[in-house]
């Protein structure tokens, strides 16, 4: 008879094809989850051309979604704690699919924000439920960089949203949302069929020793995992699926700490994606310029998110963090300074891009990272739920400045949030709770 040690059976081998490709499954859901939250944005200026609205009064439809994003965060997350990230994110997929495609018949405002707050919803249980599936199925020392890439998948999304949404303006604002709703029905059809439960979560719960093996297999088929092995799991966690838990064993004030960090963040990323494009086009940029420089904001994301990962697993968090958002509060202070030349605004943005939305990636990384596996997805969740609170303000504080204030002075407001963010990853890195190798 063998016996295997979970842990060190993972960690001791490579990442395995299957593996890969349920990471792929999930970076292509996150893509689309991108695409659908940013389609407002894209679909702003069309909408406001089309029902001959003034721009201000969307920020109402913008905040709806970021409301729903808010419970979804917070209750779905709790439900993949309690039972398991496979059936959470077929459900959540299902249903923000079918929201996106109702949501071209909406024929009014009142409609169409409660379509999206009803999206938003189920939005909300992608992310963090990605995150922390893909991170339980990978041997550790991929598992920062898994997640990152996974949470990076959001802003490639919303940076196709640009160019989506630049092909598809020809047809209307309606197919910037059947788009984003067919595509995904097309996924949940595939990952229901080839996606299996988390290892990890499996791990945490008694009596699932058969079917540990059965995904082991499968994993890597070359191993010999027979009737006869015996797997060893960890001691089952004493920790309960329930957000209290994240205030408990010394765990209240990296809690209290990152909840900031998200919601200041948040507010500064989704003021800029929201209302990028329309200012863009108040400012003299065409349709497609507008169009085009929100995709820039999200391209610099993607890339920084992605190079932030690489950069953690050799320097910690820390070391990161603190002066990307340095480098953050820089760039959007210059934001409205830089409106008089089209090549500056870009760099400009992309930079911004690169470490605002680029960084939000990487606090959510850090807050996977810091809690235990059944407190993983309600821990990502709760920050993310909490940090939209700051998304919810950052749209309707950005349109209604935007009204009385110049853009030079408006971007030196929004540079606010990212000193905060500075403020609360060095109290974090000097806190006697944080982890050496964070």
């Amino acid at each position: 008879m063998k016996s295997i040690v979970l842990k060190d059976f993972i960690d001791s081998r490579a990442l395995g094809n299957r593996q890969k490709s349920i990471i792929a499954l999930c970076m292509a859901l996150m893509i689309l989850d991108g695409y659908d939250i940013q389609a407002m944005a894209y679909a702003a200026p069309l909408i406001i051309s089309d029902w001959q609205i003034d721009k201000t009064m969307l920020g109402v439809v913008f905040s709806s979604s970021l409301v729903g994003l808010f419970f979804g965060s917070l209750l779905i997350s709790n439900l993949s704690d309690r039972f398991g990230r496979r059936i959470i994110l077929l459900i959540s997929t299902l249903l923000f699919s079918i929201f996106m495609l109702v949501t071209p018949m909406a024929h009014n405002l009142e409609q169409l924000a409660i379509l999206r707050f009803v999206t938003g919803i189920f939005l909300g249980g992608i992310m963090p439920n990605a995150m922390a599936y893909c991170a339980e199925i990978v041997p550790s020392k991929y598992r920062v960089f898994t997640m990152i890439m996974i949470s990076s998948g959001f802003t490639i999304g919303a940076m196709l949203g640009g160019f989506v949404a630049t092909w598809l303006k020809a047809y209307g604002w309606q197919a910037i949302f059947y788009f984003g709703g067919i595509v995904p029905l097309i996924l949940f059809v595939i990952m229901f069929l080839a996606l299996p439960e988390s290892l990890q979560f499996l791990a945490s719960k008694p009596n699932n020793e058969s079917k540990i093996k059965s995904i082991l297999q499968r994993f890597y088929p070359s191993a010999t995992i027979s009737n006869d092995t015996t797997i060893i799991l960890p001691k089952n966690e004493t920790v309960k699926a329930s957000p209290i838990e994240l205030f408990k064993e010394n765990r209240s004030f990296f809690t209290i700490t990152i909840w900031i960090a998200s919601m200041m963040n948040l507010m500064s990323l989704y003021f800029l994606s929201s209302w990028l494009p329309t200012l863009g086009m108040e400012a003299g940029l065409t349709t497609t310029q507008a169009l085009m420089i929100g995709s820039t904001l999200q391209f610099g994301g993607t890339v920084g998110s992605l190079l932030m990962g690489t950069r953690i697993n050799k320097l910690g968090f820390y070391k990161v963090l603190i002066p990307i958002f340095i480098v953050a509060a820089l760039s959007v202070a210059m934001i409205g300074f830089s409106a008089g030349s089209i090549v500056v605004l870009f760099i400009v943005v992309f930079i911004a891009g690169f470490t605002v939305v680029g960084g939000q990636p990487t606090l959510n990384a850090l807050s996977a990272e810091r809690y235990p596996t059944l407190l993983r997805t309600t821990g990502v969740g709760w920050s993310l739920g909490i940090g939209r609170i700051g998304s919810m303000i950052g749209p309707v504080i950005g349109g209604l400045l935007s009204k009385s204030l110049t853009l030079s002075t408006l971007f030196l407001f929004a540079a606010v949030p990212s000193i905060v963010v500075v403020i609360m990853m060095i109290m974090q890195a000097r806190h006697p709770g944080s982890k050496s190798e964070l």
